[in-house]
């Protein structure tokens, strides 16, 4: 074990007596770790020593005469105790019977109203077989760790060999820790975790939304998280990402443990490396699966879904049930695993009955109606348009690919996260041909109307909308605007002048009507 003050209090071959009592002294003062024993009897030795550090002196800075007539009074020694709790020693111990006999008294009120523990040192024990006991101790604490660290690494390594490597894997890390483990996948959900339930909300919420952000941010990091289980008693979460940078795998979670030292932190590494592997093996998987799934597709699409029922049916379960909506979204490098592994979790949930592949740059669902809630899952958690069909029977797939593909056209134009192809047809044929792509065309038919508006302040573009609403009925038109029918007829006849077009027959004014809904 790791040397503090209280072992070296305890040991009897050194006869250390504590001046301090125990209870006097600040919570865990006795035992903090001792990193090393260190004598100086220098008036300020704090320049060379360091955090954990005991101080031995034999007191040659508190004879009178030595440093200044004032080295015996109070004033002195709460000073250099002050400098030694500042520098954060662990302990002061007093040899006593070589310059002086006894211990200051000011010296020991001084520890007292600090906070510092003193312990005196016989005459019998050498300062070197104080440092001896430390270095033992410390060279003792090592070689335990390591034994320590080897052992867990070779128990770890035996479980990654078992039928669920993974979970065996996190199971054996948390045993050798103590601690709560978790592993959240590359969708940002937890995937499993050991103990199951060893931690509750609100620590696993912030955890997993932590999580989420590295994921999202797509570079290899770590983060330490003060996760509060309560509000009185915050946990120290260590969260790790898995996979290399641009792919990553997951994060795994490790609740705070006192085995987290370097021997521990070995450990940790061994697991994340394997851990890594475990899911670089499971992404090699995921690929065939995904070339299998993008040659079903295809048959589905076609409308010979014999041969994807067959498959199916083996590796994920039954095609889903009419009625059927196709969804279909971009697949951006950055993102493609991620969203693999959400809908490869969302097939494993529905027992199948979703099916999903690749189809060049975009991602095609195929689904049943009750899973329409999923478009907007997929647009918020990955920014991606998506266009839906309508729910169509199981001989209009190809009917609905095409649907959901117009859709998703609208969505990227729009920058609205779900388009449903019922929103398109709701607005007619004319709607959907004034597309982006024909706004060039319009903007010029509309031209000599829009610049005589501008250069006369006129209202011919507005007023056309008008009377093209109304059905061409001037009175209805001189109604909405609230002008005179006169007004109106004189507006129409001057835009019929400036466009060189009659508008008394209905192509004319159908093909102006496409050319005001592209420019809008």
């Amino acid at each position: 074990m790791k040397p503090t003050v209280q072992t070296l209090l305890a040991n009897p071959e050194l006869g250390l007596g504590l001046l301090t009592a125990a209870d006097t002294l600040p919570d865990g003062a006795l035992d903090a770790p001792v990193v090393w024993a260190h004598s100086s009897d220098l008036a300020d030795p704090t320049p060379f020593l360091d955090a954990g550090h005991v101080l031995l002196t034999t007191g040659t800075q508190f004879a009178e005469g030595v440093v200044g007539d004032d080295s015996g009074d109070a004033g002195f020694a709460e000073a250099y105790v002050r400098r030694l709790r500042e520098r954060g020693i662990a302990a002061l111990g007093f040899g006593t019977e070589v310059i002086r006999a006894g211990t200051p008294e000011t010296l020991v009120a001084a520890c007292l109203d600090q906070g510092l523990p003193l312990f005196e040192v016989p005459y019998r024990t050498p300062f070197i077989a104080i440092a001896r006991t430390v270095a033992d101790l410390i060279a003792e604490d090592a070689y335990a760790r390591q034994a320590w660290a080897l052992s867990a690494q070779r128990a770890i390594s035996l479980a990654a060999l078992r039928p669920d490597g993974l979970s065996a894997t996190l199971a054996e890390l948390s045993h050798r820790l103590g601690a709560w483990v978790g592993l959240v996948d590359a969708t940002g959900s937890l995937d499993r975790e050991a103990p199951e339930g060893g931690l509750t909300q609100p620590a696993l919420g912030e955890v997993v939304g932590e999580a989420r952000s590295m994921l999202r941010r797509g570079q290899r990091a770590s983060r330490t998280l003060l996760a509060a289980e309560s509000t009185d008693a915050p946990q120290r979460m260590t969260l790790q990402t898995l996979g290399g940078g641009g792919a990553l795998r997951g994060v795994l979670a490790i609740g705070d443990s006192a085995e987290l030292d370097q021997a521990g932190r070995e450990v940790v590494t061994s697991v994340i490396a394997l851990a890594g592997l475990a899911l670089e093996q499971n992404r090699d998987l995921d690929r065939a699966r995904g070339h299998l799934r993008s040659g079903l597709l295809s048959g589905i699409l076609a409308g010979d879904t014999a041969l994807a029922e067959r498959v199916s049916a083996e590796m994920w379960g039954p095609l889903p049930e009419p009625p059927l909506r196709i969804m279909v979204t971009d697949a951006p490098l950055t993102q493609a695993d991620r969203l693999t592994e959400l809908l490869e979790l969302r097939v494993e949930e529905r027992g199948g009955r979703l099916f999903f592949g690749r189809d060049d740059e975009q991602y095609v669902l195929v689904v049943e109606e009750s899973d329409a809630p999923l478009a907007e899952e997929l647009a918020a958690e990955f920014e991606l348009p998506v266009g839906v069909s309508d729910p169509v029977g199981g001989g209009a797939v190809a009917q609905a690919h095409e649907q959901a593909l117009r859709a998703l056209d609208r969505a990227r134009e729009s920058g609205a996260g779900v388009v449903n192809f019922d929103e398109i047809s709701r607005q007619g044929v004319l709607a959907f041909l004034a597309r982006t792509d024909a706004r060039a065309v319009a903007l010029a038919t509309l031209a000599p109307l829009t610049e005589h508006d501008e250069a006369s302040g006129t209202s011919l573009v507005a007023t056309t909308r008008t009377w093209l609403e109304h059905g061409g009925q001037f009175d209805a038109t001189a109604q909405a605007l609230g002008v005179h029918r006169h007004t109106v007829r004189s507006r129409i006849a001057l835009a019929e002048r400036l466009l060189g077009r009659d508008l008394s027959g209905f192509h004319a004014r159908a093909d102006l009507w496409a050319a005001l809904l592209a420019v809008e």
